[in-house]
């Protein structure tokens, strides 16, 4: 409420695109001067509602301003656990310029609405690197879908783990031990074998650092991408999502 008011301040005192701007001292005004002034702000957005609009796109730029730049620092503090764990999958190019990261969880929406795009960005540009974060927020079946997939990555390595992944994100039934184990038969896993290291420390512990990075870096929401330097916090569309590769490329040449 203090940033909108003054915001709305700066509208009043004609300070939008001025260098420099003079402020009422508030804390000397006596409660006469603060009255009148609160009724000249009062009558002021009444003949001008537009003022209250204005001000927040205002305040609404300042704040993605701060957020974007927040979110650069935290990919600067956290790249190496980003992009190179040592236990994440790596899909697209392994030696790929264009980094990228993808948290994900097989029971969200807009992450199954991604998927399929996201496999047509890495299959139309041969410098993404993608590595692929499991980060189930979702409930019992979201944890139970990341452990067999994660378990079918340590026991079969990433070839079958991009095809269990792929069979989980375009399921849409209930997740349980059977439904995974036809999963991981179609994708060429051992199912007892998936079974038996579903609940093993080396598959939790994955899942620990996942959830650990995700809350350094302030995720609470998936998909969520890493595109260089930069956070992609939610959905993005396929031809916006290119845009931004090609941003990238350009910044790096």
């Amino acid at each position: 409420m203090k940033s909108l008011f003054l915001s709305l301040t700066l509208v009043l005192f004609g300070s939008f695109g001025h260098a420099q701007t003079t402020f009422p001292d508030f804390s000397d005004m006596t409660t006469e001067e603060s009255a009148a002034f609160g009724a000249a702000v009062r009558a002021y957005l009444l003949e001008n509602p537009q003022v209250i609009m204005d001000a927040v796109a205002v305040l609404e730029q300042r704040e993605a301003a701060a957020a974007t730049q927040s979110d650069v620092s935290l990919v600067q503090t956290y790249a190496e656990d980003l992009f190179f764990d040592g236990f994440s999958h790596v899909t697209g190019n392994p030696d790929g310029s264009i980094l990228m990261v993808e948290f994900q969880d097989y029971k969200c929406g807009y992450c199954k609405r991604a998927h399929a795009e996201i496999q047509e960005l890495i299959l139309t540009n041969d410098d993404i690197r993608l590595v692929v974060k499991e980060f189930p927020i979702l409930g019992a079946e979201s944890v139970l879908s990341s452990r067999a997939a994660v378990a079918v990555l340590v026991n079969e390595g990433d070839d079958v783990y991009a095809v269990m992944s792929d069979l989980l994100m375009r399921f849409n039934g209930p997740m349980n031990e059977v439904t995974l184990s036809e999963m991981a038969v179609e994708a060429g896993a051992d199912p007892e074998q998936m079974l038996a290291m579903m609940n093993q420390p080396v598959v939790t512990q994955v899942l620990q650092a996942n959830r650990l990075l995700g809350q350094q870096m302030q995720i609470s929401g998936t998909p969520t991408f890493v595109l260089g330097g930069q956070m992609l916090r939610g959905y993005v569309p396929l031809a916006q999502m290119q845009i931004l590769v090609d941003d990238l490329r350009a910044s790096l040449n």
